[in-house]
């Protein structure tokens, strides 16, 4: 198995870097992330004919409004801004894209959380017109900061900044240097690293999928934002160690019968976190303890001798186990169940996050009651500190204890984005409140 795995991991990460890129653009209202994409994919020829010619029509003459191609919602063409998170897909020669609309209004913060949670790169845009770069320091607009910050908690891989409206500068070059600097003051203040920093001009095309003009030749000689994307790797959750698998489907199997036994045999089927498995292993279920053989691996419909971190597995077991969606499979003796931990809590909710008070929590698939035991501190979004809190407001972020009702096998979120994240769901309203990432179990 050992020769066959590493091949395997090996061949992954020659695929990390040529399979589909799952991307967002973030960024504060208006600074243009709608443009951006629908300059992507206008330049790439992924519209299609009829929504070409329906943008020319409305254009009648003038510049075609590139942001339509994203805005879809009524409500957005009305107030010209983003609300749901818009997903589109382009393809260049060498690779294909997915990229997602996130708001920029702070009032929508949570679509841009869900956009982060599964990208494997964050393109923040930064509208040089708001920012006066004049001044010796340049200041960031809020919602560039929390955006940024809320991609490096999420674990987003890649974050690369794309500095947009150049055009619209009297000097687009010191602009440019200036913003620069402030983005890698930020970034190092911030602990994030910036894949790529890149001055684009969305409406008008430059260097967002072809190099700028020659005007631009004797500030910027470096790659075009779309250069950048292709460049990138795509997330892969770790392949080796111990195998965890949160049971998503529990599927009874009509008209087959396990040899020697009376009963219908179950498949069970999830999406592994991290690590592999292959017929013969023995697994564990959790939160019952029970241990079993694997007799049979199924993927996509067909068996096979093994499955690893990143794909669906269906498990066939030796034996009838209680197991029902929201369970774990795991490797005997590898997971630590916790009912308490430390996390870094992203409020989404205007009804604010008080001490005390009880939510439900979805862990992989499986809903638990909880309460925030303790709010340790929030992070101010200008100055990074740490501030004493009560409570925390919507789009706050703060570190927090949470005491659950039931046992969960956590991981910290550094080194597992599955085991390491929970949603917070209000039991009142039925609202998805914020959004954990463990720091550490007790």
């Amino acid at each position: 198995m050992s020769a066959v795995l590493n091949k395997l991991v090996h061949q992954q990460d020659i695929d990390t870097h040529h399979r589909a890129l799952r991307f967002l653009t973030a960024g504060s209202v208006d600074d243009g992330k709608s443009t951006l994409i629908g300059r992507l994919l206008y330049d790439s020829r992924a519209i299609l004919a009829d929504q070409l010619d329906t943008l020319e029509k409305r254009a009648a003459g003038q510049s075609i409004d590139l942001s339509l191609l994203t805005d879809g919602l009524e409500a957005e063409r009305e107030q010209g801004i983003t609300i749901d998170v818009a997903y589109r897909y382009f393809a260049t020669k060498s690779r294909k894209f997915i990229i997602a609309d996130a708001p920029g209004h702070e009032q929508y913060t949570r679509n841009m959380v869900t956009a982060a949670a599964g990208s494997d790169a964050a393109v923040v845009l930064v509208d040089i017109t708001k920012l006066d770069c004049s001044v010796g320091a340049v200041q960031l607009l809020p919602q560039t900061r929390r955006h940024s910050l809320l991609a490096h908690l999420l674990r987003v891989p890649s974050i690369v900044f794309a500095v947009n409206k150049l055009d619209a500068v009297a000097e687009p070059g010191p602009a440019f240097a200036a913003v620069s600097k402030a983005l890698h003051a930020f970034a190092a203040q911030a602990g994030i690293e910036v894949t790529a920093i890149v001055p684009v001009s969305a409406l008008r095309g430059d260097n967002v999928t072809q190099p700028p003009g020659d005007d631009w030749a004797a500030w910027y000689q470096g790659p075009s934002l779309l250069q950048v994307l292709e460049s990138l790797p795509g997330v892969q959750e770790r392949v080796e160690g111990q195998l965890l698998l949160p049971v998503q489907y529990v599927a009874r199997e009509s008209g087959e019968h396990c040899e020697g036994a009376g009963h219908q045999p179950r498949t069970l089927w999830g999406r592994i976190a991290h690590g592999q498995v292959q017929a013969g292993d023995e697994i564990q279920v959790l939160p019952s303890g029970q241990t079993a053989i694997v007799t049979e691996l199924r993927r996509a419909g067909e068996t096979v001798e093994y499955c690893v971190a990143g794909e669906s597995a269906g498990l066939l077991l030796d034996r009838q186990l209680d197991v029902s969606r929201g369970d774990w499979i795991v490797t005997p003796g590898a997971a630590r169940l916790t009912q308490s931990f430390d996390a870094t809590l992203a409020w989404l909710d205007t009804e604010p996050a008080v001490a005390g008070r009880k939510y439900w929590l979805r862990h992989g698939n499986r809903w638990v009651q909880a309460r925030i035991a303790a709010i340790e501190h929030r992070m101010d979004i200008h100055s990074l500190q740490a501030q004493a809190a009560a409570q925390l407001n919507v789009n706050e972020i703060g570190r927090v204890r949470i005491e659950t009702q039931s046992a969960l096998p956590v991981e910290p979120y550094a080194e597992n984005r599955i085991a390491g994240s929970l949603i917070v769901v209000d039991p009142a309203s039925n609202r998805t409140s914020g959004a954990l990432l463990v720091s550490q179990g007790h």
